[in-house]
């Protein structure tokens, strides 16, 4: 078969500035027959480019607002928009990402297993609630060992406040945070301060409120299946090139266009795709050649995800590792209820420890079948673990972090392994205030369902059906959310030394436990935790000398005796 070359959709979607005053449109609607442009100054036709392409160049400079008309019917937005300044319902505006002026020519983003991850939502990080505001704490978050902040989506979403995670146009960064210009200057300083910046991407669903306008132009979705938010992404059915073009050119232009260091992928396992390569791969072809990091979020304990294509994989660098979190997070609090009942057992965490699919092809009963594969041939660094994140704490009833008592053993346990860590916004200094699960639905009917599916989803949760859950449509549940920056000393002081001293220890973990005393000693290059899981003091052998504590009544004697609190732990070298 003879090469087809690039096909119509292949060349640059949405508005491209051209710098002499002219703009190419080009946009994707095979289910119309005419499209134009409307501007200020008028409605302008596109030609047919084929293949249900349409596309011309118009005399319209970077900053001017357009919409797309199809049929002669109402104006929608563009759905390769860069950017939304009036949000999902609003015209599109062009912009000229050349006319960036960048200071990161020096800038080298941190190799994979030197990164530590800071995961923060930039609405609730400051009271601002905007990049520029947030760019205020890099010079700490640098000072403290942070070499890589996560940002929650930031993708133009309904409303002025969320999670991030119903967005609809996916290359536009939301106007409340800032916008485009206030994400540039976000990630050049973060690079001023060494710190690279990975983003937030969602291409498993969008949002509820832009599904109609997006089908208005074709067949964005399909019907074969199903996702838990909203209708699934054609990235299989007929017509699907175009669509997987329209995640390709957003992945590849965050990293270009805006310098981001890595993409987080949301819930690849929510992605259903049949294709001979997988989009998943097919976005790490194409934000590999700019030098960035992809790190997938999945639940499928599958290592074929962070395997390289050449061994079937699908080449993604990293991903998280929730079953570490599971495994942590029941021996410290005893909850166990969902799906934490398939933990409670310091096996688990020793498992973890070793690679952190505790579930690798072993009966879950939570799933009620074996889950998982083994992925001992994967490198420790291409795990992120984390003893709190977005889901882990937004996602409880009230959104509570972890209680005080277990935050210094968790501290000490997850960023001195051998993996990649993460820390949620604020649990370097034991932040009080809760992150509760926040939207903004513009559409009434989404808001109704939102809410009371959130009511629902705890009502069969035996620890908090007694509880309000709280709305998360009122602007108090967002406003709560904020980080207060009240500091715990003691805790922020152990968080600055853990990963400071984590800096002396390499290579995998050897791991012992005893499952009835419930302790566990964790061995590396360069030193070893020993951690005390149980509800009572206990003193165990230890033979080199104490480099730090998670409790102040730790005490290793003459005779070589660790004596450890109750939930707590130490570093010996």
């Amino acid at each position: 078969m003879a090469d087809e070359g690039v096909l119509p959709w292949e060349a640059p979607l949405g508005a491209t500035p051209s710098g002499d005053g002219s703009c190419t449109f080009r946009v994707w609607a095979p289910h119309a027959d005419r499209v134009s442009v409307r501007t200020g100054g008028g409605e302008h036709p596109l030609e047919p480019a084929g293949l249900g392409v349409h596309a011309a160049s118009l005399p319209l400079a970077a900053g001017e607002t357009y919409w797309y008309v199809l049929d002669g019917a109402s104006a929608l937005p563009d759905p390769a928009t860069r950017d939304q300044p009036d949000g999902l319902r609003g015209a599109s505006r062009v912009l000229d990402p050349s006319r960036a002026r960048w200071h990161d020519d020096g800038f080298t983003a941190p190799a994979l297993q030197e990164l530590v991850l800071y995961e923060l939502h930039v609405g609730c990080f400051t009271e601002e609630g905007t990049f520029a505001a947030a760019a205020a704490h890099l010079p700490a978050l640098a000072e403290l060992g942070v070499n890589a902040v996560e940002l929650m989506p930031v993708a133009d979403f309904p409303g002025t406040r969320g999670w991030g995670y119903d967005g609809v146009y996916l290359s536009a960064a939301h106007r409340c945070y800032g916008g485009p210009h206030g994400l540039q200057g976000f990630v050049d300083e973060a690079h001023a301060h060494g710190v690279a910046v990975v983003l937030d991407v969602v291409y498993n669903h969008v949002g509820a409120s832009g599904a109609k306008a997006l089908e208005a132009f074709g067949p964005y979705f399909t019907d074969r299946y199903e996702t838990f938010w909203g209708r699934a992404i054609n990235f299989d059915d007929a017509d699907c090139g175009a669509v997987r073009e329209w995640v390709l050119q957003s992945a590849e232009g965050w990293v270009r266009d805006f310098h981001i260091d890595g993409l987080r992928l949301d819930a690849v396992h929510a992605i259903a795709d049949g294709s001979a390569r997988h989009i998943v791969a097919e976005v790490c072809d194409r934000v590999h050649p700019h030098g960035a990091l992809v790190i997938a979020e999945s639940g499928l304990n599958d290592p074929r995800v962070i395997r390289p294509e050449t061994e079937g994989g699908w080449g993604c660098d990293a991903q998280w590792a929730d079953d570490f979190h599971h495994a942590l997070h029941v021996l410290l609090t005893g909850e166990r209820d969902g799906y934490y009942a398939d933990f409670g057992a310091v096996a688990d965490l020793a498992k973890a420890y070793r690679r952190p699919f505790v579930h690798d092809g072993h009966y879950s009963s939570f799933r009620r079948r074996r889950y998982g594969a083994p992925a001992d041939d994967r490198p420790t660094e291409q795990f992120v673990v984390f003893a709190e994140d977005h889901d882990q704490v937004g996602n409880r009833a009230l959104g509570d972090r972890p209680p005080a008592p277990a935050r210094p053993l968790a501290a000490l346990c997850t960023l001195l392994s051998p993996f990649t860590p993460m820390l949620f916004m604020g649990e370097e200094y034991g932040e009080p205030a809760p992150f509760q699960f926040f939207c903004d639905h513009i559409d009434p009917d989404i808001a109704t369902a939102t809410r009371e599916g959130r009511r629902r989803e705890f009502a069969a949760f035996a620890s908090f059906s007694h509880m309000e859950i709280p709305d998360p449509q009122d602007e108090a549940t967002f406003l709560r959310s904020k980080l207060t920056r009240e500091r715990d000393e003691g805790l922020a002081h152990l968080y600055a030394c853990l990963l400071r001293e984590r800096l002396a220890l390499s290579g995998d973990a050897d791991v012992e436990f005893d499952e009835r005393r419930r302790w566990l000693r964790v061995t590396r290059r360069g030193g070893e935790i020993i951690c005390n899981f149980a509800a009572e003091p206990q003193v165990l052998a230890a033979g080199g000398d104490l480099v730090l504590a998670t409790h102040p009544d730790v005490v290793r004697d003459e005779q070589g005796q660790l004596r450890l609190p109750a939930l707590s732990g130490a570093l010996l070298r």
